[in-house]
This record gives structure tokens, C-alpha cells and sequence, in this order.
């Protein structure tokens, strides 16, 4: 058994298990934000990478609720995933009932919605960019119930909260992280 699982094997159990461009790049998507906060708290990039990258590893196999991340927890518990990372991935769905104690699994709550929403919003803008979204950006469609209805806004507002951040400060953190990462995300547009 693998004591710890390199950002690299933990991409090779994503695709194996995850055939959708989008939910690799949405697992992209939350390991940029993720991983920054691990920077800005000096924690352990390579395990919360890990975490993020694994996150909705099983979304494919388990679309439903609540399956996702249950049924998953056994086959990455299988493939050598530290205790701590698949306790941070089932934290993330608050109907586990699972309490989001560290750092890590705060984080990983506060990251997942948001980086989705951003990437969404980046999507509709004029040039398809993540530098075109900005906090304003992000707070108007939130209001809009329409734009991106599986995004579940309150998780996004909890999560801020839970990370003890107000939420502009963190929806301004998560978009400069994928800023920084847009060629990556497939978001720099065609600026």
C-alpha cells in the first residue's frame, strides 16, 4: 500500500475513473484554488492537491446523491489514499455528515462551488476568459437563479464563512488563482 499518493497518481485514478473533459477541468479547477490556499496557509501543497484533484473522482460512477462521495471513499481507501484526504472528500458533501474540522477539508468545501461558478461565468463572458470575471462579476450572478442552477450559492457563501474569510476576499482569491492558472484551466479566452 502507498503511504502517500503523488498529485500524479492521483490524476491517473481522476482519468481513470472520470472520461468528461469538464469534470477534469472542474477537478483542475478546484486544485488551482485549493493549492493556493495551501500556499497562503503554508500547508502541504501535494496533499491538498491531491484532495482537490480527487475530490468528484467518482462523479461519472456515482451521479447520485448520496452516493457521491460514499461509495467512492471504499475504492480510494483501495488505491492508498491517506485517511486524511478521503475524510477531507467526504467533509466536502455536507450530507455525509461529516464535519469540516481541518483546514484542508474547509477548504476544499469553500473552493469546490466557487471554482465551478467561476468557471461557468468565464464561459458566457464576451471573450470566454477568467480575466474577465472579476468579485462584481461573480456577486451578480449569484443573484441570478437561472445562470448555473446546480451551483449551490449558500455552499459558496457557507464556504467563505467556514474559512473565516469574507466572501469578496475569497471570491477575489479563487479568481486571481485561476487567473494565474487560466491556459491551464482552459480559460484564458481568446484576449
Amino acid at each position: 500500500m502507498i503511504s502517500m499518493l503523488d498529485r500524479q497518481q492521483a490524476w491517473d485514478i481522476l482519468c481513470e475513473f472520470t472520461k468528461s473533459e469538464g469534470l477534469r477541468k472542474h477537478a483542475l479547477a478546484v486544485e488551482t484554488c485549493v493549492t493556493a490556499y495551501a500556499r497562503k496557509f503554508g500547508e502541504d501543497e501535494g496533499k491538498w492537491a491531491v484532495a482537490a484533484v480527487l475530490h468528484d473522482f467518482d462523479w461519472e460512477i456515482h451521479p447520485q446523491l448520496p452516493d457521491h462521495p460514499v461509495k467512492g471513499e471504499p475504492i480510494l481507501a483501495a488505491r492508498g489514499v491517506d485517511e486524511e484526504i478521503r475524510r477531507a472528500i467526504l467533509s466536502h458533501a455536507s450530507f455525509t455528515g461529516v464535519a469540516r474540522v481541518t483546514p484542508l477539508e474547509k477548504t476544499l468545501f469553500a473552493c469546490d462551488e466557487l471554482a465551478g461558478f467561476i468557471t461557468a461565468i468565464s464561459y458566457v463572458k464576451p471573450h470566454r476568459s477568467v480575466f474577465e470575471v472579476d468579485v462584481a462579476s461573480v456577486k451578480k450572478k449569484m443573484k441570478d437563479k437561472a445562470f448555473a442552477r446546480s451551483v449551490n450559492r449558500q455552499e459558496i457563501v457557507d464556504g467563505a464563512q467556514e474559512l473565516g474569510a469574507p466572501l469578496e476576499e475569497h471570491i477575489d482569491f479563487c479568481v486571481k488563482a485561476m487567473q494565474a492558472r487560466a491556459a491551464g484551466l482552459g480559460l484564458a479566452g481568446d484576449l
